[in-house]
């Protein structure tokens, strides 16, 4: 039987992959919030079910436990994309709300929801429905706004979803999907001054790193991919 639990253990897996992580015990209590004797439990019976691959520490999906995480990536991105199409929520919300949700979807109102928005749209976030790594990203041409030159106009492309803070902190500075930015100035302390449509805002590293977008001259088509979580 898929439980909740395992459900959240194996999209955690993937998740964490996509960033590049090398996914082990420990990854997975922090990832979800949980103690490592109930990560030690957890990885027990998800290798009993064939879900994972245990192997020198590392946790690895098999195809059956990557199957489900990519099929509970896409009921999640779906839900992202009904209550910001459809309900109107705000982009920042969002992902919160559709993790909480993303179990209690029937595969009938999973299919309704895939007739209704298509499986090739873009979550609010600007990420595509399975988690793509940084690798990835760059090979579509997307920029790390920790990498972007002084003076040059960028289109913001995506944004990392699964801080809440960090999201309403690039909110209030003019930071989203579709925005546009010009970096003023690299700053002694590593800091990055911003031009955005809300005047001057500064972030750090982490925060750039977060954020992936594209030079305002190419394609809009391409704007829209994936920030690696």
């Amino acid at each position: 039987m898929i439980t909740v639990s395992k459900e959240n253990y194996v999209k955690a897996v993937l998740e964490a992959e996509s960033e590049g992580k090398t996914v082990i015990s420990a990854t997975l209590a922090h990832w979800l919030s949980v103690s490592p004797p109930a990560v030690t439990t957890a990885l027990r019976r998800l290798k009993k079910d064939g879900l994972v691959r245990v192997q020198r520490s590392r946790v690895r999906l098999t195809a059956a436990g990557r199957q489900i995480a990519r099929k509970l990536s896409l009921r999640h991105h779906l839900i992202e994309r009904m209550l910001a199409e459809i309900f109107g929520m705000e982009w920042y919300k969002v992902h919160d709300e559709a993790e909480r949700l993303e179990h209690a979807v029937s595969a009938d109102f999973e299919a309704k929801l895939t007739e209704k928005l298509g499986r090739r749209g873009i979550c609010p976030h600007g990420s595509q429905a399975i988690p793509e790594t940084r690798t990835a990203c760059k090979k579509r041409g997307l920029i790390s706004l920790s990498e972007v030159k002084t003076g040059r106009v960028y289109l913001v492309s995506s944004v990392y979803a699964r801080d809440r803070g960090l999201l309403e902190f690039l909110e209030g500075g003019g930071i989203r999907p579709g925005s546009t930015l010009t970096l003023e100035s690299r700053n002694y302390d590593q800091t990055l001054t911003l031009i955005t449509e809300r005047g001057s805002f500064a972030v750090g590293q982490p925060v750039a790193q977060r954020v992936w977008v594209l030079p305002a001259s190419a394609k809009k088509g391409k704007s829209r991919g994936n920030l690696s979580r």
